[in-house]
């Protein structure tokens, strides 16, 4: 892998970090799961009228964008608004690799090797060891919610190994086109109109601004940026070189977590985290002598 990619790899690790910073500022002005449908409606639009059709079977689009939009960003969002760590979110979400390695073994009849095995009971022993010093704070919820919202990323990546789009970016903008209206649904019944009448017409505030900032980041740097330069590397490069970047990405928001909004993660969530991320690389990754195709499309988060 060239020294240009690499240095490319490790700024998408920093955009996608950030990313969880992006989040927390725009649920300060934005009911979580209105803010998980203006988020994706802002993609929307301009994928229906600019971005070629993906060439996929609707229902691996649908899958796709139920689990990894839908699902995934509804639990995140709710989670981080009722008390979960931006930094510790930006962790815990990395469990959908193993996720996905489980469920494709379920589903699909893959293979689970031995190592895979061993890095998914890795993962799960940190996830544990998080959930335990979260509940001593009473904030089991948040975490079993960012749990869930990692199963459903899971969930999503089984679509699109079914739908093997022959342009992965396309493919995930695309994909953006189908939460908007069931999360605008689920945001109506669970937070109310007029949450989101507030919020839309407080936007002038200095919270406001914010929030808007924050959704503009995640828009253009957290999707359209950090997703195409992410497939760029992906296709120029083994999947299984460029994939292990992606675990920068709890390190910054860590770190960015702990600078900018104060957040001090215990000795044990510190530990904890080494054995999640150690986890998810062993079991998560296949050996870089066989790259494995199949990788390119899951590997693009949003």
């Amino acid at each position: 892998m060239p020294t240009r990619d690499r240095l490319l790899a490790m700024f998408v690790a920093v955009l996608w970090g950030l990313n969880f910073l992006a989040i927390h500022a725009t649920l300060g002005q934005f009911p979580p799961v209105f803010a998980g449908a203006l988020r994706f409606a802002v993609i929307a639009v301009p994928t229906i009228l600019f971005v070629p059709w993906p060439k996929v079977k609707v229902r691996h689009l649908l899958g796709y964008g139920l689990g990894f939009g839908t699902g995934q960003f509804a639990f995140l969002f709710i989670a981080m608004d009722t008390g979960m760590p931006t930094g510790l979110a930006s962790l815990v979400l990395q469990a959908s690799a193993p996720f996905t390695v489980l469920l494709g073994a379920v589903f699909l009849r893959e293979r689970v090797t031995a190592r895979q095995l061993a890095g998914i009971l890795l993962a799960v022993a940190g996830m544990t060891a998080i959930a335990w010093q979260q509940s001593g704070h009473a904030a089991l919820l948040p975490m079993v919610l960012t749990v869930l919202a990692a199963l459903s990323w899971a969930f999503g990546n089984l679509s699109t190994r079914r739908a093997e789009p022959d342009n992965p970016l396309h493919f995930t903008l695309w994909m953006s086109v189908v939460p908007p209206l069931p999360m605008f649904a689920l945001s109506l019944i669970m937070e109310g109109p007029a949450a989101q009448w507030h919020a839309l017409t407080t936007l002038g505030t200095p919270t406001g601004l914010t929030a808007l900032g924050g959704l503009a980041y995640v828009v253009l740097f957290g999707t359209i940026v950090g997703s195409g330069i992410w497939t760029t590397l992906m296709r120029r490069n083994p999947a299984g070189v460029v994939s292990p970047f992606s675990l920068l990405v709890p390190v910054v928001g860590l770190t960015a977590s702990f600078l900018l909004l104060g957040e001090r993660p215990s000795g044990l969530e510190i530990a904890a985290a080494v054995v999640v991320i150690g986890g998810v690389l062993l079991g998560s990754l296949k050996s870089a002598r066989k790259p494995d195709p199949e990788l390119l499309p899951e590997e693009v988060p949003v």
